[in-house]
């Protein structure tokens, strides 16, 4: 029996059509766009990092006491971060996602590392703003304890 080539031309079309409409989910979107954070972070860059905020966003950052709920303030809680850990990464640990239609929270600790750590927990609460997941709440603690 003669095979009918545009039958096998639709087969192979339906197929890149089904593949390119099984694109991620927002809880994969909220997960990269914690990844990209970090990619960035670990450029040391104050200035990188503030476009992954919203406007209004707010920073309870690792090393300071003090909220940072502008731009501004964001960049300088960078500046200084930065410098008291030059070359700093982080390392995200287990991660909890939940997706509440264009708002997400994404909860979990970060690994220790090879050299100085500071194993930390942190959420970040995302509000998607166009295609983009802006943080608007960041809250990283330092990891406590065990109890003994």
């Amino acid at each position: 029996m003669r095979s009918r080539p545009w039958i096998s031309v639709l087969v192979v079309m339906s197929a890149g059509l089904a593949a390119q409409t099984a694109a991620a989910g927002p809880q994969e979107d909220v997960a990269a766009a914690g990844q990209k954070w970090g990619t960035v972070f670990a450029e040391n860059n104050p200035d990188t990092m503030v476009p992954f905020y919203a406007k209004d966003g707010v920073l309870w950052g690792t090393l300071s006491p003090t909220v940072r709920s502008d731009p501004s303030a964001v960049k300088a809680y960078f500046v200084g971060a930065f410098q008291a850990l030059p070359k700093a990464t982080v390392k995200f640990g287990d991660q909890l996602i939940r997706v509440y239609g264009d708002t997400a929270v994404n909860t979990g600790y970060t690994k220790d590392g090879e050299t100085k750590s500071i194993p930390a927990r942190y959420s970040f609460t995302y509000v998607k703003d166009g295609n983009d997941w802006k943080i608007v709440d960041h809250h990283s603690s330092a990891m406590p304890a065990p109890p003994k």
